[in-house]
């Protein structure tokens, strides 16, 4: 598949913003929101910038964007139109929550609400999110096991760090933020590798007879369908050279799982501005990795019309 930046870039950002909406919700719901307002101000503004910036350039890949707001009405049968529907209502307990926080500086009672209703947004945004991918039967590794998962512990491990630098940086610093940090870019290699294998593996990939119908027998094409490039080869024929896959892989791995999980080892290790410093440089890490990781996960992708086309 066309692996297209606005696209790459959405579901990095707003998996990372969503990520660290729930843990702020959580720790709402919870009670265990810190005072310091400046924490709440960034810690929000941060994640619902990135949210804010993820949806916005999500629109860049359609046909139309100023006709976005059709997509809403379809939100019985569209995946597309449900992600869009929960991540504009995510905004109202997020915004309750933020305003509680920062400006009346209040805790418990409908905050603790506002952080429920913020998790529950976050998730099942997410969840939506990867639905979108993970329905489309044409595509066989994305319909396999591994998508949802993945986005799911890819935006808890993404908004973590983010809560952990945070963290860091207007206290109290937790080293039990740090440690789950660290298990989460574990968890998240693990998954990712997981899916790779499945993908590698060539299970629910169709064969050129099940994609006609047919039997058994040996099909082969006699003629190519025509001799120019055309929508079907650009969007859906996109291919990665295997050795520049391999390349890529190795590089999504280290950074978005590696590099920060020693990062964020060595910041439990160390005393005080190594720690901060570690803590801090494993966010940039980490999201770079995920662009990498990201732009595989579409690259990688075979739709089945390629079959038709002898790819």
């Amino acid at each position: 598949m066309h692996p297209a930046f606005s696209v790459i870039f959405f579901t990095t950002a707003s998996g990372a913003g969503y990520g660290l909406l729930f843990l702020l919700g959580l720790a709402a719901a919870f009670g265990l929101l810190p005072p310091d307002p400046w924490l709440g101000l960034v810690g929000f503004g941060l994640s619902l910038g990135l949210i804010s910036a993820g949806l916005l350039s999500s629109t860049a890949h359609l046909g139309r964007p100023e006709r976005a707001w059709r997509a809403f009405s379809q939100w019985r049968s569209s995946w597309l139109s449900r992600e869009g529907v929960s991540s504009v209502a995510t905004y109202v307990p997020a915004v309750a929550l933020a305003f509680g926080w920062v400006i009346l500086q209040a805790s418990g009672g409908w905050m603790a609400l506002a952080g429920g209703l913020a998790v529950i947004g976050a998730v099942a945004t997410v969840i939506m999110t990867a639905m979108i991918y993970a329905s489309l039967k044409p595509v066989a590794e994305w319909h396999g096991p591994w998508t949802l998962p993945a986005y799911l512990v890819f935006a808890a491990m993404t908004g973590l760090t983010l809560l952990n630098a945070l963290l860091v940086i207007f206290g109290p610093a937790s080293r039990l933020v740090a440690a789950l940090a660290v298990l989460l870019a574990l968890a998240g290699w693990a998954v990712k590798r997981g899916y790779w294998a499945y993908r590698d593996s060539g299970k629910g990939q169709p064969t050129a007879n099940q994609a006609l119908g047919l039997g058994e027998g040996q099909i082969r094409q006699v003629q190519s369908p025509h001799s120019e490039q055309n929508y079907l080869l650009k969007e859906m024929g996109y291919r990665v050279a295997r050795k520049h896959a391999a390349r890529l892989r190795l590089i999504a791995q280290a950074l978005a799982f590696a590099l920060p999980a020693a990062c964020l080892v060595l910041s439990l290790l160390l005393p005080g501005p190594l720690a901060l410093v570690l803590a801090l440089a494993a966010v940039p890490l980490q999201l770079a990795g995920m662009l990498v990781e990201r732009w595989l996960f579409f690259a990688e992708a075979r739709h089945t019309v390629t079959l038709y086309y002898g790819m």
